[in-house]
């Protein structure tokens, strides 16, 4: 299939001035443009990566980058003979979007999704808007996108069948959640069963664990920033919290998500539920809170346990000092 990562989103709202703060001296996005109407914003190498519209509120548009001019004419086509309808937008919003080909579509729920090729290099290196190592992207795209939906079943032939997406684990308690990955990434895509349609939170992954820290005492400083708190999951091994954005969806923060081999990967129900430790919900209702926290205790007690994900040049080794540690490990 012809999908390979999350490229760019686009995000309608009127708050721009709370959205450039936010993204710049939170986040650590680089702010390129910002006029009375729109705002575009870096991450990395790209000439944009997220787009900020003065026109009514939440998730726009979500990007999904393919190889080239052949891959968009194969998924266009595949899709119009499914009976998704497809539009092939004209040179001027590929230019605004910093590609040079871009298609649009729908899913069943309704979220507009463009698919695009040959995404603009900018000339200058990226300059973050706080003081951070920088995000993980390259190919495995911006990040990933989780959204609210009113039946999981109803969604994943679309994304499976028809845009290529495959099945990375999924939960059944204490909320039904599916996860699937187009790359190396453990999910670029995810859907929780809510009876909603809507965008649950985009995540963007940083390089080191302290740019994560050092945004999580940013958020502490100010009330109600903070929906998810510190907390590791289970199935991408993600340290991450939650922060509210100034629109109706939420932004994970994380370090240290797993890389998986997608020709391998063999799907599971995580029991455990979404986290090994922290990540309370204040959007959960109380039972459910009460579920998640008893599920995290049960994980700790039965040992469960899972290996830092690290990138070479990040870390070090530490001298081993305990002999039943050294013993277990050689077992292992």
């Amino acid at each position: 299939m012809e999908l390979q990562a999350l490229g760019y989103i686009g995000i309608r709202t009127p708050k721009l001035d709370d959205w450039a703060t936010y993204a710049t001296r939170f986040l650590g996005m680089e702010l390129v443009e910002q006029t009375a109407s729109m705002l575009r914003l870096r991450m990395d190498d790209r000439r944009q990566r997220v787009v900020v519209e003065a026109e009514g509120e939440g998730p726009a548009f979500f990007g999904w980058e393919v190889a080239d001019a052949a891959a968009l004419g194969r998924l266009a086509a595949r899709l119009e003979a499914a009976g998704t309808a497809v539009e092939r937008l004209p040179q001027k919003v590929a230019d605004a979007r910093r590609v040079r080909e871009v298609i649009r579509f729908a899913d069943p729920a309704g979220n507009r999704l463009e698919a695009f090729h040959g995404a603009e290099i900018a000339a200058d290196a990226f300059r973050p808007g706080r003081a951070i190592s920088g995000f993980r992207t390259g190919p495995l795209g911006m990040g990933h996108v989780v959204l609210n939906v009113e039946s999981v079943d109803a969604m994943r032939p679309f994304y499976e069948d028809l845009l290529g997406f495959r099945l990375s684990d999924y939960i059944l308690s204490p909320f039904r959640a599916f996860f699937f990955h187009l790359n190396p990434r453990h999910h670029s895509l995810a859907m929780i069963e809510t009876g909603r349609n809507s965008v649950h939170h985009l995540m963007v992954e940083l390089f080191m664990l302290d740019d994560v820290g050092q945004a999580y005492d940013l958020a502490r400083l100010e009330e109600g920033r903070i929906a998810t708190t510190l907390g590791r999951h289970t199935n991408d091994f993600m340290t991450s919290f939650y922060s509210r954005s100034p629109s109706d969806f939420l932004i994970e923060y994380g370090w240290g998500g797993r890389s998986i081999d997608p020709k391998t990967w063999k799907p599971q129900e995580m029991s455990y539920g979404p986290s090994l430790w922290g990540h309370d919900r204040d959007w959960l209702a109380p039972a459910d809170l009460a579920r998640t926290r008893d599920m995290r205790l049960r994980a700790a007690a039965d040992g469960q346990r899972e290996p830092v994900q690290v990138m070479a040049g990040n870390h070090q080794l530490a001298a081993g000092t305990c002999p039943w540690w050294d013993a277990a490990r050689k077992a292992g």
